[in-house]
């Protein structure tokens, strides 16, 4: 079965909060939030998290009717940094890795920021996670720089690799 993409939208909020809660449970390196924060969420907190604005959009892949795949991208504003954007959230549940659906789900989220506007995509990733950083190498997104000590899991720090994607010079 070919996962479905489409932009999230409020009445996706229990489906998002469910895969972001097994997100920190599955892969707590990558996840900002604990289990028990993203799970503390009140629906009217995630809701406001997904919500389409001119200004932030979460995509999701579906399988049927189960959200398998979730990316956010937003942006300020603000003129001066309107250009730029972050992507965050990016998360694939492990029975549907491997098949480029975090590909086609990144080439959404790219092409909508772009819709928008902007024409740069910043992330940040685990520096222990060389298949994160290879799939966003292999999409264009260039290091340039580490932030040290940005996670810390269980007494244990961890850095992150700052990576930015030129929307206008990719097509």
């Amino acid at each position: 079965m070919t996962e479905q993409i489409r932009l999230l939208q409020e009445d996706d909020w229990a489906a998002f909060q469910q895969l972001r809660v097994q997100a920190t449970v599955e892969s707590p390196l990558a996840i900002w939030p604990t289990r028990d924060e993203e799970a503390g969420r009140t629906p009217a907190e995630v809701r406001a998290r997904i919500a389409p604005t001119a200004f932030q959009a979460v995509f999701g892949a579906f399988a049927g009717d189960e959200l398998v795949a979730i990316a956010g991208v937003r942006h300020e504003p603000l003129a001066q940094v309107a250009h730029r954007a972050m992507l965050w959230g990016v998360y694939v549940h492990p029975a549907h890795r491997r098949g480029g659906l975090a590909r086609r789900l990144l080439a959404a989220a790219c092409a909508h920021a772009r819709a928008q506007g902007v024409l740069q995509i910043h992330l940040a990733v685990n520096a222990r996670n060389p298949r994160a950083l290879a799939l966003y190498e292999s999409l264009g997104f260039v290091p340039y720089g580490r932030e040290p000590r940005t996670l810390r899991v269980d007494g244990v720090f961890y850095d992150e690799i700052l990576m930015a994607l030129p929307l206008d010079r990719v097509q």
